[in-house]
Formats: structure tokens, sequence, C-alpha cells
């Protein structure tokens, strides 16, 4: 298995397809996550079965198996890998600072200063609710 479909966290464009598929469509068969995803990335069987080993080993899908077949789910949102992964890069970037990683944001116009205050907005509005539970 190489780095990168063993590092945790980190998934490439097809892995983060099947998970959002299985999130999605869930339970499904191996087959289906196969049909599912063909247009955009036509694989064989085993190639799928293969990828969901994997991603079942990391912990994002699990299967129950009816019969001879396996049933697959996600363990996790989408949303949480990827905030796991933008976690991942704010430490190795910006040692930890969520500022710093916001501002580079802006600065390198990925987000427009606009953005950023919508951001914060919501993130006051959470607090505030937050606080009155």
């Amino acid at each position: 298995m190489t780095l990168r479909n063993s590092a945790p966290g980190l998934l490439t464009a097809l892995q983060r397809a099947i998970v959002d598929f299985v999130a999605a469509k869930g339970p499904v068969t191996s087959e289906q996550v196969r049909e599912g995803l063909y247009k955009s990335h036509p694989l064989k069987d085993s190639s799928i079965r293969t990828l969901l080993r994997r991603l079942e080993a990391r912990g994002l899908i699990s299967h129950i198996q009816e019969g001879k077949v396996f049933l697959y789910r996600a363990e996790t949102s989408s949303a949480r890998v990827a905030a796991k992964a933008v976690k991942r890069m704010i430490d190795g970037f910006w040692a930890g600072s969520a500022e710093r990683f916001l501002a580079g944001l802006v600065d390198e116009k990925v987000l427009s200063a606009a953005e950023l205050e919508r951001l914060a907005r919501k993130i006051r509005a959470r607090r505030s609710r937050l606080t009155a539970d």
C-alpha cells in the first residue's frame, strides 16, 4: 500500500468519490458503487472492492454481510474527513494557526474579504447558540 493510500485522512479524488457515494446511497454493494461511479471512474469490480477494503481498513466505511453480498455504509461524513484534512494542513503549513490559514486564503484570493466576513458572522451566530444551550 502506498503512502497516499495509507496516510490517515488524505484521500484521493477517487477515494473521496467512493466515500461520498457510499454516504449518500448506502448501504450499497461494491457493484452499486462501481455502477454509480462508472461515468467519472470506469473501474473493474476488483478495483472497487480493493478500494472499499482500504477505506474500510482506515475506518471510513464498514460492511455487513447478507448472504454472499457485502453491504457498505459510511462510518464518517465527507465533511468530517475534509475537516480533518484541513486541520492537518493548518498544522503542517501554518503551525496550527487557523487565523494565518484564513489570512493566507484572503491574500491569495481564494476567499474574498466579504466571504471571510460572512464566515465570521456564521461563527458568531453558532457561538451564541452554543452558549445559550
